[in-house]
Order: C-alpha cells, then sequence, then structure tokens
C-alpha cells in the first residue's frame, strides 16, 4: 500500500506553534480525510518507517495537538509505502538526535522512555485507531498498541523479532494475545498474520489490504457521531479497568526485565556481529534458520 506523500501538511493544531521538526521535515504528514478526522502518515518508506526519535515525537506531540483541537474527534496512524512500521530504527539513524521527551536516566531508562511514550496515547482525551499494513514489527508493534482501536490487513505480519537477540522493551503480549500464544513469540520471535491478530484479540478487525483505508474511515466516521464528552469518558472506562487489573503496573515492570537483557552474553554477541559484518547481515543471519523476515524477501 502506498499513499502519496503530497498530503496536506499543517502546523500543530490547536496552536500558533510551528510544526514539530518530523513535521517540517516531511516524516509525518497531516490531513483530514474526512471532517473530524486527522490522520498521521508516518513517512519513510525507505526505511519501513522506522521509528527515529524526530518520528516518535512528531507522532506524540501532534496526538497531543489533536486532543486540544476542537475540530478533531479521532486520530489516525498509518505508515506510507510497504509497512506501518518495521520497529526502531538500530541502524544509527538516531546519532546526534535527542530523545523527543525526558525520561529520568539509569538502568532501563531506553525501555522506559518508548513505553512511557506509547503509554501516553491511553491518557490523551480522545480515540486513536491505528491503520496497520505490511510489517508491524517490535517498535511499531508498540506504537500500535498504545492506540485505542487496530484495524489490520489480512496478511500483515505483527511480531517482535528482537526476541531472537535481546528482550522486549514493552510487554504487551500476554494482555492482548494471551499467555499461550504470547509464549510462543516470546520464545521464537515469530510474527501472527492480520487475521490471526484479530482472532486472539490484539485487533479489532481484518481486511484485505485494498479496502483497509476505507474500513477504517468508516470507524472513524461513526465515532465522530457520539457526543465527544461520552466518547473521551468512555474511553477511559475500558482503560481504567485494564489499568486496575494491573496492565499499566504490568508493562512498567517489564521494562526492568528489558534492562536485563542489555547485559545478557548474547546481546553483546550481537551487538559484536554488528560492529563486524554491519546491521543488515547481522539481522539476516539472526533470521535464516526461521525463513523469515528480510530472508523471506
Amino acid at each position: 500500500m502506498s499513499y502519496d506523500s503530497n498530503d496536506q501538511q499543517r502546523p500543530a493544531a490547536g496552536s500558533s506553534q510551528p510544526p514539530s521538526d518530523g513535521v517540517a521535515e516531511g516524516i509525518l504528514l497531516i490531513d483530514d480525510p474526512i471532517p473530524g478526522v486527522r490522520r498521521l502518515t508516518m513517512n519513510r518508506p525507505e526505511k519501513r518507517n522506522s521509528l527515529i526519535h524526530p518520528l516518535r515525537g512528531a507522532i506524540l506531540e501532534q496526538v497531543a495537538a489533536n486532543d486540544q483541537d476542537p475540530d478533531v474527534a479521532v486520530t489516525i496512524i498509518r505508515g506510507a509505502g510497504p509497512s506501518f512500521s518495521a520497529g526502531y530504527d538500530l541502524a544509527g539513524g538516531n546519532e546526534g538526535l535527542d530523545m523527543p521527551f525526558y525520561t529520568p536516566a539509569g538502568e532501563g531508562q531506553w525501555p522506559r522512555h518508548v513505553t512511557e511514550g506509547w503509554m501516553s496515547l491511553w491518557d490523551m482525551a480522545k480515540p486513536v485507531i491505528a491503520q496497520v499494513h505490511g510489517f508491524c514489527l517490535a517498535g511499531g508493534s508498540e506504537l500500535a498498541t498504545g492506540c485505542d482501536l487496530i484495524y489490520i490487513a489480512e496478511d500483515a505480519q505483527m511480531g517482535y523479532p528482537a526476541v531472537r537477540f535481546g528482550v522486549p522493551d514493552m510487554h504487551f503480549h500476554p494482555w492482548f494475545l494471551g499467555m499461550r500464544k504470547a509464549m510462543e513469540m516470546m520464545v521464537t520471535g515469530d510474527s501472527i498474520t492480520g487475521v490471526e491478530a484479530v482472532e486472539l484479540g490484539w485487533a479489532n478487525a481484518a481486511y484485505p489490504e485494498e479496502q483497509l483505508e476505507e474500513e477504517v474511515l468508516k470507524v472513524a466516521e461513526r465515532i465522530t457521531r457520539i457526543p465527544p464528552d461520552l466518547v473521551q469518558l468512555n474511553k477511559r472506562v475500558v482503560h481504567r479497568q485494564m489499568e486496575h487489573m494491573g496492565l499499566r503496573a504490568g508493562i512498567r515492570a517489564g521494562t526492568e526485565l528489558c534492562a536485563l537483557g542489555v547485559h545478557a552474553p548474547s546481546m553483546a554477541d550481537f551487538m559484536a556481529s554488528v560492529a563486524e559484518k554491519g546491521l543488515t547481515q547481522t539481522l539476516q543471519d539472526r533470521d535464516k534458520p526461521f525463513g523469515d523476515y528480510r530472508t523471506s524477501e
């Protein structure tokens, strides 16, 4: 699925501030496809929308701006090109760039930082929809999970291949996929299709990729028909129940396990291979025994 890169770009809604660096640089496109709906398109298709700091910051900043804009009832997040997002940039794309918001330093700063960012989508008053196609991996799956609703292409792949060299940042799998499938994905790094993601409860519905955009807009339009004050309260109803069951505390606790994983011998081996062979070859070597991801092309 490809999207035009000439979608209308606008400054942060409801604000006199200039657009974020990500919007100004064209790595996040913004348009209003129907009244009441603002759509954010991650625009690094040549990198499968890998999540560099400016892109993450632009997404979070714009969602917050939408939350304050009376003309916006729903936000949609999608990806340009062949994928939603293949995850965090591991190829040096963040070199020399600051993280988009402050997170206290110390052991586990990175997983605490990214989970805090994606979970902040839950705290927005207005619904956020993830429109997922192609690869939705690692950090990309974390972004989608942080959204309130997920609609996915039937042949999309959602997974966390990084478990083959480390420990995930955001441990959402047991909550949204069930213990058995979560365990399988964590000990294999295998992905699931969009159809499986719906059957297991991670996504709301799956459609053929060519129908996905139309179906997402149908849902977004239906949301705009409900008084916004009720939508905002009822969004919070669901999240508060999940939080009382321990979801937020569990995900936060999981960042400590991610921090431990950084010190595992296997992680040291992986980084040594990256230094010696480069990232692409190291990832190909990692996935070759499984015949998936990069080796499936």
